[in-house]
């Protein structure tokens, strides 16, 4: 059986704000419609994306800002980060971790480093090592995204 992840419950203190965000960072809206005075859904993909993301009033309990990790995979991060930085999204350098793993720790539009062992370099991984090259945002209430640069999946994916 196939479970396919096909939407994510993004937490907002403003609908209009996030809206006019995201399609700004050039996510596809697909859906804004107030159900009623305590329940607005607007749903929205990302470029190329299986995977939406949804938000509005009623949505979720979830405090605004605190969904933090939220990946979007990119050929070539330097390129995605310069289209997001010319579409008025503030977009971190381009960076790659010390010791070669998956990045951790994005905070309300600062990245921070709580995991023992990692650290953050300036530019790309030297190797160009798939996996290894990111840079990050964050939306107007601070959900993290980071754009993680894959030239080459690894086995089974």
């Amino acid at each position: 059986m196939d479970l396919k992840l096909e939407v994510i419950v993004l937490p907002v203190s403003d609908a209009d704000r996030a809206k006019a965000f995201y399609e700004a960072a050039g996510f596809r809206l697909d859906v804004d419609q107030t159900f009623s005075d305590d329940y607005r859904l607007v749903h929205l993909t990302p470029p190329g994306s299986g995977c939406s993301i949804m938000f509005g009033k009623g949505m979720t309990a979830a405090a605004p800002g605190s969904t933090q990790g939220l990946y979007l995979i990119v050929s070539d991060v330097e390129e995605a980060r310069a289209q997001l930085v010319g579409r008025g999204i503030e977009v971190s350098e381009v960076f790659h971790d010390a010791e070669g793993v998956l990045y951790h720790g994005h905070e309300a539009g600062t990245v921070t480093h709580d995991v023992p062992g990692q650290g953050r370099l300036s530019g790309r991984h030297p190797e160009a090592a798939t996996y290894s090259s990111y840079a990050s945002f964050s939306d107007p209430d601070g959900n993290g995204w980071v754009l993680q640069e894959i030239t080459e999946r690894f086995p089974g994916r």
